[in-house]
């Protein structure tokens, strides 16, 4: 099968580029609520640290999966159909969070929310699959640009709402987001006809054989996890610094805090030019170099909010290149495999952002900052080693 006329490649509206970036950035915030109201809701369910922090690891492994066993049905499935079928059960699913009386329903709906929230993951290959081939860089950055401005601002959102309404209010309001989001995207989509017409248990069997086949998706997936590891491991912890002894800082503090990382953003575009015009091996080597320094200013700034500032604003500029730059890498593999590429190489790097969260953590718990800076620093190392040796396949 092929795609249907009205999702040609090159037949993509500026505006619903927009509207593809803002339901990826919200879909994708789902997953990052609850980090700044960690130490609140350590308080709330009389929990142990290292206990709440799993909140953010069972939501991303939830993504993980449905990355897994969700995503590739993209190729199987009508793509429109799919995303609102996925919204309806993650509204639900929020709401559900928000009316939670213990920390373990908090945590099963937080894993559902998770699942169905790989919703962005099946709009960005659907981007990429209307987009011309000479501009597909330039595409995807802008939609993964609203991707990255809803993870980061979903902490500051989060803070604000939780202080003025409570944190409950936090998922029921992002469950009518999804709601709205949900009409909005089957009104303005395009149909877009299966890429192929295989059974279910072939698309999985399929995608783990493109795992198999491609040595680029095996590698750009373990550089982003890395990436991504950190990334969850900063984002995890920072609100334990920033409310603790050095800052003392409210949970709205640490939600406005959070607003500095959204300047990572803006290489988004920069990086998805980058892509197009051949630069990815070079652009690779440099994200990883910036996420070591990140981790070092952190470091150095641990009794300094400038410098941790300046470490959130590097970190998510590396990890946002890395990403557009590994997408853009991938979508190139297979044009009629977008969506089976795309959930093997996002699975795999989201388990690599569970592992950071719950290693950031526990690395809080045993040694304080110092430990998660080094951790920090050692993995986007341990990539850029494997980066100065990797062959081009």
């Amino acid at each position: 099968m092929t795609a249907s006329p009205s999702a040609a490649p090159g037949d993509i509206s500026g505006w619903l580029v927009t509207l593809l970036a803002v339901a990826c950035g919200t879909t994708a915030a789902n997953m990052y609520y609850a980090q700044p109201l960690l130490p609140s809701l350590r308080d709330v369910f009389h929990i142990s640290t290292t206990t709440v922090g799993a909140l953010v690891t069972t939501t991303q492994v939830g993504f993980a999966v449905g990355m897994l066993f969700l995503v590739p049905l993209g190729d199987r499935l009508e793509k429109r159909r799919l995303v609102t079928v996925l919204l309806a059960v993650t509204t639900l699913a929020l709401v559900a969070a928000g009316a939670a009386v213990s920390f373990a329903m908090l945590l099963i709906a937080s894993l559902i929310s998770g699942i169905t929230s790989v919703v962005a993951q099946i709009l960005v290959p659907f981007a990429a699959s209307m987009a011309p081939d000479h501009a597909r860089g330039r595409i995807v950055g802008r939609v993964m640009s609203g991707l990255l401005v809803g993870i980061l601002l979903s902490r500051t959102l989060s803070s604000l709402v939780s202080d003025v309404a409570g944190w409950r209010v936090v998922y029921f309001a992002s469950a009518v987001l999804m709601a709205m989001l949900a009409i909005a995207l089957r009104i303005a989509l395009p149909e877009h006809a299966p890429t192929t017409n295989i059974s279910y248990r072939q698309v999985l069997g399929s995608t783990a054989q493109l795992a198999r086949t491609h040595p680029a998706l095996r590698r750009r997936a373990l550089y982003q996890a890395a990436m991504f590891g950190v990334f969850s491991a900063f984002w995890t912890t920072i609100s334990f610094v920033l409310t603790g002894p050095g800052f003392h800082y409210s949970p709205v503090g640490v939600g406005i805090f959070a607003l500095v990382g959204a300047a990572g953003a803006a290489v988004a575009p920069l990086a998805g030019r980058w892509a197009d015009l051949e630069l990815t091996r070079p652009m690779t080597g440099a994200a990883f170099a910036v996420a070591i320094i990140a981790f070092v200013a952190a470091y150095f700034g641990r009794h300094t909010i400038i410098l941790i500032a300046l470490a959130a604003i590097l970190l998510d500029m590396a990890v946002q290149t890395s990403l557009i730059l590994g997408q853009h890498t991938i979508y190139r593999l297979d044009a009629n495999a977008r969506a089976r590429l795309n959930s093997a190489f996002i699975a795999t790097f989201f388990i690599g952002g569970a592992l950071g969260s719950q290693l950031g953590t526990t690395a809080y718990h045993l040694g304080g900052w110092t430990i998660v800076t080094a951790l920090g620093a050692a993995l986007p190392l341990l990539a850029l080693m494997y980066w100065m040796g990797e062959r081009r396949d």
